[in-house]
């Protein structure tokens, strides 16, 4: 089953790629793979909400955006690849998380973007992975992901 059927099945439509809102491009094609700089939960050009998770966002909400920044990701490796069927698989996610002081969950918080990428990919979805807290993240957004996909 191709990638786009796949999508199609689960009812994912991917999103615009976001415009980066620094001097980077949002994914770039080497050698079998494409390497997509971090993506916020952009929805309509927009944070769906600011803050640190574990005080202004909740746990649960957090994972949600990491799920939207893992499809932010999967469009921008897309356009970069020449489209989605052209994305074979993952081979790893960094999940960044503007954490609380006593939050300790971010492993949990970045499983919605493990979680979406193995609904969509399959085994060629299960991938290396690293679920780190941070201090501040850019605009204020509780979740950022990376995510190395491997060419078809």
């Amino acid at each position: 089953m191709t990638v786009s059927a796949r999508l199609g099945e689960l009812g994912i439509e991917l999103p615009a790629v976001a415009a980066p809102v620094a001097a980077y491009v949002p994914a770039v094609v080497h050698g079998g793979l494409v390497y997509t700089s971090g993506q916020l939960p952009f929805v309509e050009g927009a944070l769906p909400a600011i803050g640190k998770v574990g005080a202004e966002v909740s746990a649960e909400d957090a994972k949600a955006y990491a799920r939207t920044c893992a499809l932010n990701a999967l469009a921008a490796a897309a356009d970069a690849a020449g489209g989605v069927d052209r994305i074979a698989g993952v081979l790893r996610v960094g999940g960044f998380v503007a954490s609380a002081a006593a939050f300790t969950g971010q492993p949990g918080v970045v499983n919605g973007a493990s979680e979406v990428l193995g609904e969509i990919f399959g085994e060629a979805g299960r991938h290396a992975r690293a679920a780190v807290g941070v201090a501040e993240l850019p605009l204020g957004a509780p979740v950022e992901v990376e995510v190395t996909f491997i060419l078809a």
